[in-house]
Order: structure tokens, then C-alpha cells, then sequence
């Protein structure tokens, strides 16, 4: 195992890396509830679509932990899975196996980019200054998933303001964020577990006792029976195993697997010559959010946590094929995608709650490893993991946030050539709840300000090419 994944080489135990991939594994277990209920409001079999996510997740996340040696985690991601389900199926009109055959067409074509170099180019493009924005501004996302996680804000929009999209509300900004009156039992119970991170985390800094070192995980596991104690989470074990049915997923699975490559998926997505082009840019905009999610998560989390240090990033400029281990957590990250299609999910990418893992004390694959096997528990066990409420895991994320937050004190706030663009990347990376919009927004307002300035040459190729392709996304976003 320590030669495997190097554990002393990288400053990690057994230990550590298994209680690490235990809590990223309940910091995004969220996604076994969520996935199958958006993507089951476009008709598709929402038990296959549980069985598809934990297929899809085990296969990336292993594919990530042996062949990069990181301990980050893959899923469906959430955004992409709306975006399948509420515009391209709902909106547009396509099947959904039309949209599982534009998802796997997405996937190739990340492939053929990573295999190209493209992608090592876009991300050795990246202004330093905007490296260090974006892993700020993964911090501010990370943490703001946690506060809503928690129950802590609200949000009011005025009468005649917002619109009901297949049950999904869409409000303008007229909407206003506050703070939510402290009287529910869940908000309460959260708050509780920040409290109790707060104290893990800081003794955990200061004390060599090894239960602090799985703080964390304890906090994970101590705030949940908080919630159970005061009524938030209500367990009835005559039921508890009754709700999902492995045998039933895997006979609906039947309806999902390949449907991609049948007649309502490959057999008339291309049949229409006039919605050639609205399919070409639905998939560029698939596409888009893939590519730049993980970019963004590797060097936000990789910087601020050392996963992935100036070394390597310099060890990817000069290396050749997959040798470096961005090289190789790029492809890892790739592949997961079309086969995710293929068993009937929609875009795997590399989730940002690995975060949480990391903090616990990840460092190497043997965390992804972890995490894989407890996707593959959780196909037998699914209702247990509604025992752990999301104010359990919202309190890590807010204080994992907070500490990639000191990613800005790298940035030189007095320079506004440098200000400007990595307070647009970090403020939409947050508000925006996108990171690939955070780095549009950077590569954007980084190109106007090097204009302004009269150095367009210090601007490279490929901050041009992928401003130009985010600023085609939005405007075929806006006609769609």
C-alpha cells in the first residue's frame, strides 16, 4: 500500500487516507438523492439513474486514484445534470437519450483535447495571478455550497419576478439573500457543527492526539446524531432498507445502458439537418463546463493544499504524453464522462467537496480508492446515507472554504491590471455557483484590462481562444 501510493513520500497514513475519502465520500453523497430526481424529471428510470451515478462515480474516481495518485473524487456533476435535464430535454425538446448521446460525444471530445495537449496549453495559459483568483474563488463556491447546505440564508424576489421552469425557479435580480431567523431545528443543528469542526480543526492544529487527526469525520458523525436526537433526521428501521432496491436498478438499468447508441438517442439526434448546429453548440457548451470545472478545481485545491505544487506544474510544460501527474489527472478525469453516458448519466467531473478530504488530510489515490468503495457500499446501503443530513457535511465545506481563502494573499491587490481580473474570477465563481463561469469571467476582464493597458502581446493565444468560445456558450445560451 505505502509503495503503491507513496503514502510516506507524501506525508500520509494508511489511517489518515481512509478516514480523508470517508468524509469527501459524505461531503458529496448528495448526489445519489439529486442526480436521480433531476435527471428522473426528463422520464428516465430514476433507480437506473442511481445505479448509472455510482457506476459512473466508481469508475472515475478509481481511474483518478491509480493512474494520478490524487485524492480527488468523480460524479455526475450537479449544473451539468440541469442543464441536461432542464434545457437540452425539457427546453430544447431532445430525448433524453438523444442528450446521453450528446453527453457522450462531449466526453470524446475532452478526450481527443487532453490527448492533444490542448487542455495542458489552456491551463499553462493561465495567468499566475488568476491561478491563485481561482483557488480563492473555489474557496468562496466551497464554502457558500456549505452555508446553503446549512439552512442559513434565504432568498426573497418580488411578486410577478421569477418564472417556474418544470418545477425549477428561475428569479431576476431582484432577488435578495438574509440571513433566515433562527428557529428551525435544522439551521440550529448545523450551526452546532460548526462549532463542533471549529473545535476538531483547531485542536487538530495543535494537539498530536490522533483522534483530532479524524476530527473531521468525528464532526461528520457527532453532528448527525445531533440531528437524530432533535428530530431533523427521523429513522424508522421497519422502512429504512425498504425505499430502493438494488435488484429493481439493476433490471431498470436495462433502459438506460448504451441507449445513447440506439434509435431515439444516436439514430435521430443527427436525422433533423436543421438542428445540426443547435446540437453542435449544445454539446460545445457541455463541453465547455467539463473542460474547465476540473481545470479549475486541480489548481484551486492543488495550490492551496500542495497536492499539486509549482513542480508539477512545471514538470506538465516540459513532459511528454502523460508522464506528469496533471497529465495523468486530466485523462483519469476524461474518461469517466463517456462511460457515464453510456450507463445512463449525465457529465462526470471532478467534484469540488474533495476539498473536504483533502482538509481531513488526503493526499494520495489511496483517498479516491476509498471513496470508490464507498459508492460501491452505498448501492447496497443507500437509506443509511439518509441518515446523514447535509448539516452534517455543510460545516466542513464552510471551513474548508475558509482556508483556501488564502490563496488571495498571493494576488497583488495593489495592481488593478492584476485586481480586476481575479475579482471578477473569485466573485462569480461564487455567485454565479459556476466555477467555469468564474474563469470566464477572469480570462474576460484579464483581456480588457491588458487592452486598456497597451500590452495586448502579453495576452497568450489561448486566453483569446477560450474568452472567444465562452463569450459564443453565452450568447448561444442566451437564444436557447
Amino acid at each position: 500500500m505505502n509503495k503503491l501510493f507513496k503514502l510516506e513520500e507524501n506525508h500520509t497514513t494508511v489511517g489518515r487516507e481512509i478516514m480523508a475519502g470517508i468524509t469527501t465520500f459524505f461531503a458529496m453523497s448528495y448526489i445519489l438523492f439529486v442526480n436521480p430526481e433531476v435527471l428522473g424529471s426528463t422520464g428516465m428510470p430514476v433507480q437506473a439513474v442511481f445505479l448509472a451515478t455510482i457506476l459512473a462515480s466508481i469508475v472515475g474516481t478509481v481511474a483518478i486514484g491509480l493512474i494520478a495518485n490524487v485524492p480527488y473524487a468523480l460524479a455526475p456533476g450537479m449544473g451539468l445534470n440541469a442543464f441536461f435535464a432542464y434545457t437540452v430535454v425539457l427546453s430544447l425538446g431532445y430525448t433524453w437519450q438523444e442528450a446521453l448521446a450528446m453527453v457522450f460525444i462531449c466526453g470524446i471530445v475532452n478526450i481527443i483535447i487532453t490527448f492533444t495537449s490542448i487542455r495542458k496549453a489552456i491551463i499553462l495559459g493561465i495567468p499566475e495571478s488568476l491561478q491563485h483568483a481561482i483557488g480563492g474563488g473555489i474557496g468562496i463556491f466551497i464554502a457558500y455550497i456549505g452555508i446553503k447546505n446549512a439552512g442559513i440564508l434565504q432568498f426573497i424576489a418580488d411578486p410577478g419576478t421569477y418564472t417556474n421552469n418544470h418545477g425549477t425557479i428561475t428569479a431576476n435580480s431582484s432577488i435578495v439573500p438574509g440571513l433566515v431567523t433562527f428557529n428551525n431545528a435544522g439551521v440550529l443543528v448545523a450551526l452546532a457543527g460548526v462549532v463542533i469542526t471549529m473545535y476538531f480543526v483547531l485542536r487538530g492544529r495543535l494537539s498530536k492526539n490522533p483522534i483530532f487527526k479524524a476530527g473531521i469525520l468525528i464532526s461528520i458523525l457527532l453532528t448527525t446524531i445531533i440531528a437524530i436526537l432533535s428530530g431533523v433526521v427521523k429513522v424508522n428501521l421497519s422502512t429504512l432498507f425498504a425505499e430502493n432496491n438494488l435488484a429493481t436498478a439493476i433490471h431498470q438499468m436495462g433502459q438506460t445502458f448504451g441507449a445513447a447508441f440506439g434509435p431515439k438517442g444516436f439514430g435521430t439526434l443527427f436525422s433533423n439537418s436543421n438542428r445540426i448546429i443547435e446540437v453542435l453548440m449544445t454539446v460545445l457548451a457541455f463541453s465547455l463546463t467539463s473542460i474547465f470545472d476540473p481545470i479549475g478545481t486541480f489548481i484551486g485545491t492543488g495550490r492551496a493544499t500542495g497536492i499539486f505544487t509549482d513542480e508539477d506544474l512545471k514538470d506538465m510544460e516540459t513532459s511528454h504524453g502523460f508522464s506528469s501527474k496533471m497529465d495523468k489527472a486530466l485523462f483519469a478525469d476524461m474518461i469517466a464522462t463517456p462511460i457515464g453516458a453510456i450507463f445512463g448519466t449525465s457529465n462526470t467531473t471532478v467534484f469540488v467537496e474533495s476539498a473536504a478530504g483533502i482538509g481531513a488530510g488526503g493526499r494520495t489515490g489511496l483517498t479516491s480508492i476509498v471513496v470508490a468503495i464507498m459508492f460501491a457500499i452505498s448501492s447496497f446501503f443507500l437509506p443509511l446515507l439518509s441518515i446523514v443530513p447535509t448539516q452534517a457535511t455543510a460545516p466542513i465545506l464552510i471551513i474548508v472554504g475558509m482556508m483556501m481563502l488564502s490563496s488571495f494573499k498571493e494576488i497583488n491587490w495593489s495592481d488593478l491590471s492584476e485586481a480586476i481580473p481575479a475579482f471578477f474570477t473569485s466573485v462569480f465563481m461564487g455567485f454565479a455557483y459556476s466555477i467555469s463561469y468564474g474563469i470566464a469571467a477572469g480570462f474576460i476582464t484579464y483581456i480588457i484590462t491588458k487592452l486598456v493597458n497597451g500590452k495586448p502581446k502579453e495576452i497568450k493565444p489561448v486566453v483569446w481562444v477560450v474568452a472567444i468560445l465562452f463569450v459564443i456558450n453565452f450568447a448561444v445560451l442566451a437564444i436557447l
